[in-house]
């Protein structure tokens, strides 16, 4: 796994890259049907969508969560599909929810019949400008970082066993 993170201009930037032993149509297929979300976060997050989306992703595509952002603390999230380009790439930003701004794009690549590589690059500003900074940067980031780290472990294993 490659996991980069940078702040400039009070946005956060992660990068992540991880190679999936998968046909880039079972890629698509798998991380394009939204419910499929629930099983690649971290059961501590306390994950679930809250509306009924269709099987399949699409562009306007409006998904509603909630997810634990704090040791007994659940928040309410809206995120809406914004571009989608098929076996490539979509993207998914928030509408409602704990960040001042989300915007995370979801690439695949082929690399042969039976490897993909999955990226992500995800924008992420604090709520309350620099005072969220001071106050939750640094919890937030170790749990983005965390989700993160934790997702590249539970796909290797979900994928491994197929």
């Amino acid at each position: 796994m490659n996991l980069n993170i940078k702040k400039q201009s009070g946005i956060y930037t992660l990068t992540s890259e991880q190679i999936l032993p998968i046909s880039l149509e079972t890629a698509w297929e798998f991380f394009s049907t939204p419910k499929n979300l629930d099983k690649i976060t971290p059961a501590e997050m306390n994950f679930n969508i809250t509306n009924d989306p269709p099987d399949k992703t699409y562009p306007g595509q409006i998904i509603t969560y909630k997810i634990g952002i704090l040791p007994g603390i659940k928040s309410n999230w809206v995120t809406e599909i914004t571009q989608l380009k098929e076996k490539e790439f979509f993207v998914d930003e928030q509408r409602f929810g704990p960040y001042a701004m989300w915007h995370h794009e979801h690439h695949f690549e082929k690399i042969s019949e039976s490897e993909t590589l999955m990226r992500d690059l995800l924008n992420f500003k604090m709520p309350l400008g620099a005072f969220g900074d001071l106050v939750a940067g640094k919890l937030v980031l170790n749990k983005v970082k965390f989700i993160f780290e934790s997702r590249f472990k539970i796909l290797e294993d979900y994928f491994s066993r197929k």
